[in-house]
């Protein structure tokens, strides 16, 4: 059995480092291409490329799944669970939102989607990266881990966010989940979470047949914040498949 976790915008996979040494098993943190990685010949940078690029790395592994989804990683796992691909055990998500018809995007992400003003944003953005981390701060990062986080965003990562999000404007309809999970499920949130809400979390765990847990003192980045509280929480649903599985 091994574990992947995908991160998501504007993060690299060392997002995960906090969370995976804090659990007691093998895991890989998955590098979206165009975020720390090139992204390969063929990959035009939709929402539907990596859909797919997920659902490959899903398929090669020489065992069962259990995957782990932040952000744009939250919402792709969110989208596979429909799928419920072959290998994999089980999912959990902190944006499970974006495949409810009723999603709307945050002010961020229209702004990106946005033509000529995603690219201002982040011109302005990059040309002062103290003002840069302050802003990422203020959306939850931790200061100390802003100014990293940051330095992390180049060009292509920056092309990789608009193109994502413009490919994502009709992402509720287009990826709405028409019912339950056949696969084990987790919903997590983040108390703090700018970006997400509980009650809204906790009806969509329930309309795809999921568990469902609040990151107590986390914020949107949570596995910076608190990653304590997260792996605990992914430890105790891991461990309740183990007892499924014994018991079943």
């Amino acid at each position: 059995m091994t574990t992947l976790f995908v991160h998501g915008v504007p993060e690299t996979a060392a997002i995960w480092d906090r969370v995976r040494g804090l659990i007691d098993r093998d895991s890989t943190a998955l590098p979206l291409p165009g975020f720390g990685t090139p992204r390969p010949e063929g990959h035009d940078g939709s929402m539907e490329a990596y859909l797919d690029w997920l659902l490959d790395q899903i398929r090669a592994a020489d065992e069962p799944v259990d995957i782990v989804g932040h952000d744009w990683g939250g919402i792709l796992v969110a989208r596979i669970a429909t799928y419920a691909p072959a290998g994999l055990r089980s999912w959990v998500s902190d944006a499970p939102g974006a495949i409810d018809p009723a999603f709307e995007w945050h002010d961020f992400a229209k702004l990106w989607q946005t033509p000529e003003e995603g690219e201002a944003f982040f011109d302005g953005l990059l040309a002062s990266p103290p003002d840069a981390a302050a802003a990422m701060a203020a959306t939850g990062v931790p200061e100390a881990d802003a100014p990293a986080m940051v330095a992390a965003v180049d060009d292509v990562m920056v092309d990789s966010i608009l193109r994502l999000y413009r490919s994502a404007t009709e992402i509720g309809t287009v990826w709405a989940a028409d019912g339950p999970s056949p696969v084990p499920g987790l919903v997590l949130v983040a108390e703090g979470d700018a970006f997400g809400n509980v009650a809204s979390s906790q009806r969509i765990a329930g309309d795809v047949g999921a568990d469902f847990a609040v990151i107590e003192g986390g914020t949107h980045f949570w596995p910076l914040s608190a990653p304590e509280a997260g792996a605990e929480a992914l430890t105790r649903f891991w461990a309740g498949l183990a007892d499924e599985s014994t018991t079943g």
